[in-house]
């Protein structure tokens, strides 16, 4: 059994039969969808919408400034807005400038708005802009909904998915002494903001291999390769590498939650100048904001309670199918 509560695998799983009661339908319906996401160059949030994309015949487009930023074997297909093939549906991940200036350019395409990475809970500049043309909102947990209708200053109605990163779970094994970091970005780049706490995380994962742990880095995917190749480095996204792990810390983010679900306990490194919503920090077994902590948070660890994760988690298996389904009821 997950170690999420039967109630939150059982909404799951009716979550999942009401997007099957209209498949033999929507398999016929091969949609063309643009999406513009806060990290313009950020193909990393649409990767995992590739394969069930396939399965139904829609073909998913990410609207990038420009294409000399892609690496030539990115498998997301891109293109510069004014170039963009015909679409039936624009979708944006937030109500940051590049999506908001995406939905102003392709103002005749219906507009979704799916949060596929955290927003803060404060409402965006540029929110005004999309709200009355949004034909569905969605958000892969309760947690994350409540803090995107507040980035997008609304009180509509926005459903709960889940993660499509939390499809396919692995199986937990951990290792002893091994021990997940989980990076963030160390500096703001045209793609997209980087969270404070580098520095911290850097000293914590030196005390822990002083201490004797095994360090395995999951490295978030616009981070300085560099600052970290005197650890082992994941092969394999973080979500899967916490299979391996005893316990995790890191800069709260979105894949925290997702992490917990595997089974495995996350320590944040919060510096003061750390702005996340609450429902990351929340999932922590402690935060720290001293090096020293370190050892004995890991020590320590242990998951949060099961109600605090499934508010952050939202519902498991299906995630990406029920996603897919919201954006084609749109364009009915």
């Amino acid at each position: 059994m997950n170690l999420l509560s039967r109630r939150t695998i059982l909404t799951g799983t009716l979550a999942g039969t009401a997007v099957l009661s209209g498949g033999v339908a929507e398999a016929r319906r091969r949609l063309r969808v643009l999406v513009a996401t806060n990290e313009p160059w950020g193909t990393y949030h649409v990767r995992p919408l590739l394969g069930e994309a396939a399965r139904r015949g829609w073909r998913l487009t990410q609207l990038v400034p420009d294409l000399a930023r892609l690496a030539p074997d990115d498998p997301v297909p891109a293109a510069v807005p004014e170039h963009a093939p015909p679409a039936d549906l624009l979708v944006v991940t937030g109500a940051g400038d590049w999506p908001a200036d995406c939905a102003a350019l392709l103002r005749r395409l219906p507009l979704v708005a799916s949060s596929l990475a955290y927003q803060n809970p404060v409402e965006a500049p540029r929110a005004r802009e999309l709200r009355h043309r949004l034909r569905a909102l969605t958000a892969s947990s309760p947690a994350e909904a409540r803090a995107f209708g507040r980035h997008l200053g609304t009180r509509r109605p926005i459903r709960v998915v889940g993660s499509p990163q939390t499809d396919a779970l692995p199986r937990r094994a951990p290792e002893p002494d091994l021990v997940l970091v989980l990076t963030s970005v160390t500096r703001p780049d045209p793609t997209g903001g980087a969270a404070p706490g580098t520095e911290l995380l850097l000293a914590c994962a030196e005390k822990l291999a002083a201490a004797g742990k095994r360090i395995l880095v999951g490295l978030h995917p616009r981070e300085d390769r560099t600052l970290w190749d005197r650890y082992e480095i994941s092969a394999v996204p973080s979500v899967q590498a916490a299979a391996r792990a005893e316990a995790a810390i890191g800069i709260p983010g979105t894949v925290f939650p997702l992490i917990a679900a595997v089974g495995t306990p996350v320590i944040g490194c919060t510096d003061p100048a750390l702005a996340v919503p609450d429902y990351l920090r929340a999932v922590c077994s402690a935060t720290i904001e001293d090096p020293g902590l370190a050892e004995a948070a890991i020590e320590d660890a242990h998951l949060p309670d099961p109600h605090v994760l499934a508010d952050a988690v939202g519902p498991i298996g299906g995630s990406t199918r029920r996603l897919l389904t919201t954006w084609s009821h749109t364009t009915w």
